[in-house]
């Protein structure tokens, strides 16, 4: 941690990361983020790494520092139109629509991108543990969506959203066995193990 740093220091550089893809329920999210040049962090790194105390942390230096950010998500039953791939990118695309500043490059995390009008971009595996503003839209995205299933939890307390955040846990499925599916949850996922199994 703390060895982050920035993919171009010529350019207006944009990070963008997207969180919750591999979830059962809710909103794929995804944030874009221009830090300023002289921006540094001892703590930012891959949300994944981060505590969520950390994490929480964060969200509000990166919102006060960043020259721009966005924030968007793609929910379930457009996930279930267009696929989760095309739903990330998506969001990642709209995300970048919420910048307020000129964008000269982009970096994105991972290996898949659709070219964002004629701004040039370049895929990164593990982006989010290598560049500032990848690391930044890491920790915005999913704190922003950890945010949004904590609200939805209060709706269906039952597949303690507020805790799993919608993702595959043993607790979440039984929980699908037990209540069925909400509107929140991604129908065209594989919900169950034995979705696809004949009873006998």
């Amino acid at each position: 941690m703390g060895g982050l740093k920035r993919f171009y220091r010529l350019h207006e550089e944009a990070g963008t990361d997207e969180a919750g893809r591999g979830c059962l329920a809710g909103p794929v999210t995804a944030a874009a983020l221009i830090l300023p040049k002289n921006f540094t962090n001892e703590v930012l790194t891959d949300s994944k790494q981060l505590s969520e105390t950390k994490r929480e942390s964060l969200r509000p230096v990166l919102e006060k520092y960043a020259l721009s950010f966005g924030v968007c998500h793609v929910f379930p039953d457009e996930i279930d139109e267009v696929n989760i791939l095309n739903a990330s990118i998506l969001a990642m695309h709209r995300a970048l629509d919420q910048l307020t500043c000129k964008v000269n490059f982009i970096i994105v995390d991972g290996n898949r991108f659709k070219p964002y009008g004629k701004i040039p971009h370049e895929c990164i595996v593990k982006g989010d543990g290598k560049y500032l503003s990848i690391a930044g839209a890491s920790v915005l995205a999913k704190t922003h969506r950890d945010e949004y299933m904590t609200r939805l939890h209060k709706e269906f307390p039952m597949y303690n959203w507020k805790q799993n955040k919608g993702y595959p846990t043993k607790e979440h499925r039984e929980a699908i066995r037990k209540f069925g599916l909400t509107k929140y949850h991604r129908k065209s996922f594989k919900q169950l193990p034995e979705q696809l199994k004949l009873e006998f």
